[in-house]
């Protein structure tokens, strides 16, 4: 989210160097260039080679969203395998999904985090820290 965020104040300046984002975001640069590339494969980010090279966002700043990202890299959101929304899986112990109180209760938990998540494009969130410095 970081470097996203990094790319997402640049956009208008252009491709951004690996090393400067590295750099500027305390990112291990062999560990960003790994998530770089799965941006790109993602279609979130693009990149120019050569010089005046670099990565960027080619989805708007309001179009790439937590939910989304953390999706890409860590699965599903859900604390429970029964509540996925891509990744569903039937709990080994459960009865009865229909009448569990507790797949009731994480889906309501996994809904309302997907929600903010969602929310939380990469405009919003450059807009709260802008309200956080004042």
């Amino acid at each position: 989210m970081l470097a996203l965020v990094h790319l997402a104040k640049e956009q208008n300046n252009g491709p951004v160097l690996i090393s400067k984002i590295a750099k500027e975001e305390s990112i291990p640069q062999k560990f960003l260039e790994a998530i770089l590339l799965d941006l790109k494969k993602d279609g979130t980010l693009a990149s120019k080679k050569g010089k005046g090279g670099g990565y960027y966002l080619i989805k708007s700043p309001d179009e790439v969203n937590m939910a989304d990202v953390m999706r890409l890299f860590d699965g599903a959101i859900a604390l429970l395998p029964c509540v996925t929304y891509k990744y569903y899986e039937r709990c080994e112990e459960c009865k009865d999904e229909e009448t569990c109180g507790i797949r009731d209760t994480f889906m309501e938990v996994r809904n309302k985090t997907v929600e903010i998540l969602k929310s939380s494009t990469l405009s919003q969130i450059i807009l709260s820290e802008k309200k956080l410095v004042k």
